[in-house]
């Protein structure tokens, strides 16, 4: 077990339904992270941008880029995390894919699919949250649209760590910025969004504002606006133990169970 987790964003832009050229623009990025740490965080859809082309697209869970994480995470002995487009028993999915040194695999399907994008007709929508257990951290990922839906994320798990990835447009990034922010604060967890930036093929705009919170709601990031970068945060237990220690909210939730 770690006390201290050290998580990089990576808020980058992305090349329109183009893996390939996805993969070794973000290769580069990872290798040149210059802080020691422990997990590499991706945007949603990293290999494609948010696209509802999925059939040419798609990857089996074999494919190149789980390929690529296991090889990198291996030879580079941190975690590496991110959404990609998986096709599996006759239906796509929007797949984000936690990848560990040891060559272990966890996935979650994004539960909320963006219906304003007609993301629901395309990608079949999951059913399971997930909890990562990574160097004794207890880590929930989530994607996106997840991010609108507090009862999804509602900590009954006790995890330390809420995590989002997405392609959350400008127009709409100031609710991104106070939901992963609301996040944090009643879920007494660190919270961490990690959004691209850039512009898609549907001419929207990504201004990025991927952002690390603690569990009072205290931003302890610093990336900047509408331009790409990397930065590393550093998670500790004792400021999870200590608050939720002196303030007990947790112990205050109600107990219900999620009916899909």
């Amino acid at each position: 077990m770690k006390d201290l987790l050290a998580v990089t964003l990576i808020q980058t832009n992305l090349v329109w339904e183009n893996p390939i050229q996805n993969r070794i623009d973000l290769e580069k990025k990872i290798r040149a992270i210059k802080n020691q740490t422990n997990l590499v965080v991706l945007p949603e859809m990293f290999t494609t941008g948010f696209s509802m082309n999925p059939e040419p697209l798609a990857e089996k869970m074999t494919g190149d880029t789980l390929q690529w994480m296991q090889r990198l995470s291996t030879e580079l002995q941190f975690a590496i995390t991110g959404s990609i487009i998986v096709t599996e028993d006759g239906h796509f999915r929007n797949r984000l894919l936690f990848v560990t040194p040891n060559g272990t695999t966890t996935h979650y399907d994004k539960r909320h699919t963006f219906t304003l994008a007609g993301e629901h007709q395309f990608y079949k929508a999951g059913t399971k949250k997930v909890i990562i257990d990574y160097l004794g951290w207890k880590i929930c990922p989530l994607i996106c649209y997840d991010l609108r839906f507090p009862v999804w994320a509602r900590n009954t798990e006790d995890y330390d760590v809420l995590l989002y990835v997405a392609n959350w447009p400008k127009p709409r990034v100031n609710a991104w910025d106070a939901l992963l922010q609301a996040r944090a604060i009643e879920n007494m967890s660190y919270c961490i969004g990690v959004n691209r930036v850039g512009l898609d093929a549907n001419a929207l705009e990504y201004s990025g504002n991927s952002a690390c919170y603690d569990a009072l709601g205290n931003k302890i990031s610093n990336i900047p606006l509408n331009k790409e970068a990397t930065e590393t945060v550093s998670l500790t237990k004792e400021h999870i133990k200590y608050y939720r220690e002196q303030l007990q909210f947790l112990q205050d939730r109600e107990n219900f169970s999620v009916s899909l």
